[in-house]
Formats: structure tokens, sequence, C-alpha cells
């Protein structure tokens, strides 16, 4: 698989990898970064886990992880990945996502989520991009159907969180036939 960067006027996604996690050490601290999410990344050894297994996935082509590069505040943010890559049907899922809360809320995760989406259906030509959310996680939720994706159904007590807890999981999709309009509606300004 090509090693992909994308970039645009505010952010950029290079691929995380060993060489590079420790720049979000200080970030992976921050508490409830990832209060959603079966993942661990809040001791160095758990960001170091976390990112050798997103590393492992890429080299089996199944996910895409990237590391985010704000170039409003010149700071790395955050880490974010296509994952689930299923290059038979064409369809990937976009998550993994988990930005400084100094970063939420900036326009950052918005100008992310259009480089990965033009990029999956304009260069990767899939047909289908998947998010996948905490059915508890009302803000992602909502910055998910913003996006224009629709809600497909919810997965009940599918995953199994860090604490024991099984939550549900709301399944959100976004056709490739829908992309030009969600990219001229929802991200005209880019």
């Amino acid at each position: 698989m090509q090693i992909t960067t994308l970039e645009n006027q505010r952010v950029k996604l290079s691929i995380l990898d060993l060489s590079n996690y420790k720049h979000l050490l200080d970030i992976a601290r921050q508490p409830n970064l990832v209060q959603y999410s079966p993942s661990k990344i809040d001791t160095p050894d758990d960001l170091k886990e976390y990112t050798e297994d997103a590393v492992n996935c890429f080299y089996h082509k199944t996910a895409i992880p990237f590391i985010i590069f704000d170039k409003q505040t010149n700071t790395y943010a955050g880490s974010t990945r296509f994952g689930l890559i299923n290059w038979k049907n064409k369809v990937l899922h976009i998550g993994w996502t988990w930005i400084g809360t100094q970063f939420q809320g900036t326009g950052l995760n918005k100008h992310m989520k259009f480089l990965m989406l033009e990029y999956a259906f304009e260069t990767l030509n899939f047909d289908k991009v998947e998010f996948r959310v905490d059915e508890r996680n009302i803000i992602s939720r909502k910055a998910v159907e913003k996006l224009g994706a629709k809600l497909e159904g919810i997965l009940r007590k599918d995953t199994l969180m860090l604490g024991g807890f099984k939550r549900s999981t709301c399944c959100y999709g976004i056709l490739k036939d829908e992309w030009d309009g969600i990219k001229r509606n929802v991200f005209g300004g880019f």
C-alpha cells in the first residue's frame, strides 16, 4: 500500500508509526479523550501498543492510520484512521479519531474528515464510508450527522469497553453517489 499524506491549508495527515507517535504523548494523557473507545492511550506504553496495533493493521492493508498536524497552531493534535478496509467490497470506516481538547470545536475535525472522505471516494474509488460511534457519544454522533452521514442502524451491546461495559454502536454511512452533494453542501468552502 502506498504511503499517503493528506493535506490542505489547515491540516496535514501523515502515516502514524513508531517513528512519530511520541509527538502525541502529552495529548494522549488528557482525561476522557477516548472515553467512548475500547482503546487505552493515556500512558506511553499504552500509546505505543495502540500505535503498534495500527501499524500492524496498515501492513495487513486493513487500516491507514494518521497522525494529525494542525497547521494553524503548528502542533500535533491527535490521531485518526481509515480502518476495517474491505478492498473487495469497496467499503471502509473512518474512526479511531481523537484530538486534544484544545483542538476540539476549532474546525480541525471537519478539515480532516473532508480530506479523508475526498481520498476515500475520489482516489481509492470506494463505494461507501462508514462511521461507528458509541450510542452514548452524542457529540460525535451529531458531528457525523453534520457531515451528511445517515444512521443505518444500531448494533446492540456489540463492543466490550475497558471497564467491562458492553456498548451499543451506532452505524452511519455515506455512499459514493451522495459524496458530490455532501462535498458541495457541507464542505463548500474547502
